[in-house]
């Protein structure tokens, strides 16, 4: 029978479930600078991101897999890591920035790949922040809007705004940054109302929108037939604002954070720092100073593929966290500049 305190207790969500879906092999950055014809060093020393993964073939140009393919192989993982059945997925919620297409969403394909029908589905067009507003919307769902389980999915496939035919010899790091940056994947946990498979309580998720007359960091431009042809390039970065911003705004998510959950720092076992590159995700992780806390990161080895890292970061994490274990994720949007994180606990 539960207390009056337990029975006053608000609901809390649970991830029953982590899958992840990286395409093709690792390019490591002597290949991509050969492809590119860029120096190799200065990728090594500037990015500190030593292999990535394409949806395309650098060299043909071929695309090889779309981000609905992506996502729902992600998803397909996750489902099975929690232990449901697929007929138990009340709902899909997806994050991206990179859609496959305007129209139709591309988280109906995903769901018509997964064979799923007669569902709620749900489209966030989002940067970094954007698997984090996917779970906050999935957590609202099973706890408040009469569902049991459903997807929550986060995926971008960055690959799709690179030139390969472009001469990128003279071209400024500020550009270049952004051919070496990025990759491309997809990943997606299962929300359930009950405590099931991996048993990880969501007991907080930050979202918040921070931009208020400030210039974005970072543009992606969809081209129509009028402006297809026009000189900007697709993608544009102020690496300078994003490189002076990030961090002071992660360690703000991070205190927010822990005032809101009534957590000391002592009492984070795990952090999940923000995953923009090798270099900019040891120098963030520096300034959150949380020196007992283990550093779960994964984009030296996937590139930055957005709305993907959250969960490539969950699914290392999984085979880290003990019963009792607290983690802490951060994640920055430097788009128009949105806080996001989110707390765990293994219960």
């Amino acid at each position: 029978m539960q207390s009056p305190e337990q029975a006053s207790s608000p609901p809390i969500a649970h991830l029953a479930g982590v899958g992840t879906a990286l395409p093709g092999d690792p390019v490591d950055n002597a290949m991509l600078a050969r492809t590119l014809g860029v120096n190799e060093e200065w990728i090594d020393v500037f990015i500190g991101t030593r292999t990535r993964h394409f949806a395309r073939d650098l060299v043909s140009g071929e695309v090889r897999w779309s981000l609905a393919d992506l996502c729902a192989r992600a998803a397909e993982q996750a489902i099975s890591d929690s232990g449901l059945a697929p007929d138990e997925i009340d709902f899909v919620v997806m994050g991206t920035a990179t859609p496959d297409h305007l129209m139709p969403a591309t988280v109906n394909h995903v769901a018509d790949q997964l064979g799923l029908d007669q569902i709620p589905t749900y489209q966030l067009q989002s940067g970094c922040a954007g698997a984090v507003q996917a779970l906050e919307l999935g957590r609202t769902l099973v706890t408040g809007g009469g569902h049991r389980a459903g997807l929550v999915i986060g995926g971008d496939v960055c690959s799709k705004h690179l030139d390969l035919d472009r001469d990128l010899s003279g071209a400024a790091p500020s550009d270049l940054v952004n051919y070496v940056l990025f990759g491309d994947g997809a990943g997606a946990a299962v929300v359930t109302s009950e405590a099931r498979g991996q048993r990880l309580a969501l007991r907080g998720v930050l979202n918040r929108f921070t931009g208020l007359g400030r210039e974005p960091g970072q543009v992606i431009d969809w081209f129509g037939l009028a402006d297809r042809y026009d000189d900007r390039q697709a993608v544009r970065e102020d690496y300078k604002a994003i490189e002076e911003s990030v961090p002071v705004m992660a360690v703000e998510i991070l205190w927010e954070l822990l005032e809101d959950l009534d957590w000391s720092p002592e009492q984070v076992d795990f952090l999940l720092p923000p995953q923009l590159s090798g270099r900019m995700t040891r120098r963030i992780t520096e300034q959150l100073d949380l020196p007992d806390a283990v550093e779960v990161s994964c984009v030296a080895d996937t590139g930055n593929n957005g709305n993907a890292l959250p969960f490539l970061q969950l699914e290392a994490l999984l085979g880290k966290i003990g019963p009792g274990q607290r983690a802490l994720a951060v994640a920055v949007e430097s788009s128009k500049w949105i806080k996001s994180g989110f707390a765990l606990e293994k219960i």
